[in-house]
């Protein structure tokens, strides 16, 4: 089947509840994209912490693994109980064969398939090659949106994104030139599992907002992260025995596993689940193109990394990039009407 793809002008809804819903979606987003961009430096001072700490035989329990798993696990906690309702038999009954085979598809790319794979990403490759790879993830995103789900988007943010990439590889290639540069010519497996797991990633997302429309919030964040630990804990004792969880009940772990949990895995999904239900594909987009800039700024702040002389050139074809996206830029902020790109499904021919 051949798909057309059309310009053409919409009005966009300006009731006062799509207005909220939008608004939601933006704040939603944003605050989102934070906390994931502060994931990385919270879990490597957690990881440096449980090596200078080791426990029996020189281990350090603080290990990417037990963080995850053990932070999968804690957070269905306090996500059950706040969606309570959303969890009871009367709702979940409502859904069909279809929901629970997103829901499983979902929990399997997001909660189990794209963290292992940036482990074995981090443990091959540098984390300037990690993060470069990662990047192509918000324009992927937008044409994914356009054809596969075929929502509507702008074509600016389209290339916003492509400003914003642009901008990221920038400040990522003037940090450690050498080891970027090594890192390109030598495409290893530490390069390819980053690749994958954005492509996993991307892939995740676009099941997500598919399979959101039905699904009750607190049904989908309280099963991805169930299903998804369980999945992810049984990949890893198939790949490299059991004896890679052998210090989950070190106290070391237990003390400071909450700082992960609570803050990237419970709010992080919960903002992030709200974004994929409430936000527009566009603006998740160029929410998302900000993630580099700000995981610098916090590795800055928290870890004393040098950025490197692109930062300010980098940030700001960033910043432009958002701007233009959100067409802050336009002389007329009142405009109803907006020309966006749609990919029409064929209509199904009659029998």
């Amino acid at each position: 089947m051949r798909q057309a793809i059309e310009l053409r002008k919409v009005t966009t809804d300006s009731t006062p509840q799509s207005m909220r819903t939008a608004l939601w979606g933006v704040a939603a987003a944003w605050a989102a994209v934070m906390i994931y961009a502060a994931a990385n430096p919270i879990v490597v001072s957690l990881v440096d912490l449980g090596a200078m700490l080791p426990v029996e035989n020189g281990r350090n329990a603080l290990t990417f693994s037990n963080l995850y798993f053990l932070g999968t696990l804690i957070s269905v906690v306090p996500l059950a109980y706040i969606f309570r309702n959303d969890l009871k038999p009367v709702r979940v009954g409502r859904l069909h064969r279809r929901d629970w085979g997103l829901l499983t598809l979902s929990a399997f790319l997001s909660s189990a398939l794209t963290p292992a794979l940036f482990f074995v990403a981090l443990a091959h490759t540098s984390v300037s090659n990690v993060t470069l790879i990662s990047r192509i993830e918000p324009p992927l995103f937008l044409l994914g949106a356009l054809f596969l789900l075929g929502e509507r988007i702008e074509p600016r943010a389209l290339f916003a994104a492509l400003i914003a990439l642009t901008g990221a590889l920038l400040i990522i290639s003037a940090q450690h030139p050498g080891k970027v540069q090594d890192g390109w010519a030598g495409f290893g497996l530490g390069e390819m599992a980053a690749l994958a797991a954005t492509l996993s990633y991307v892939a995740s997302t676009l099941v997500s907002r598919a399979g959101l429309k039905r699904v009750p919030l607190g049904l989908f964040s309280v099963y991805r992260a169930v299903a998804g630990g369980l999945i992810y804990f049984s990949g890893a004792c198939i790949l490299y025995g059991p004896a890679v969880f052998q210090d989950l009940f070190a106290p070391i772990l237990w003390q400071w596993v909450w700082v992960y949990a609570g803050i990237v895995l419970v709010l992080g999904q919960l903002l992030w689940a709200l974004t994929l239900k409430t936000a527009r594909a566009s603006t998740i987009s160029l929410a998302a193109s900000f993630a580099p800039l700000a995981a610098v700024l916090i590795a800055m702040v928290f870890l004393g990394e040098d950025p490197g002389p692109a930062l300010l050139p980098g940030a700001a074809m960033i910043l432009i990039s958002i701007a233009w996206g959100q067409r802050l830029f336009d002389r007329d902020l009142g405009v109803d009407e907006m020309v966006t790109v749609q990919v029409k499904r064929p209509s199904p021919r009659p029998s």
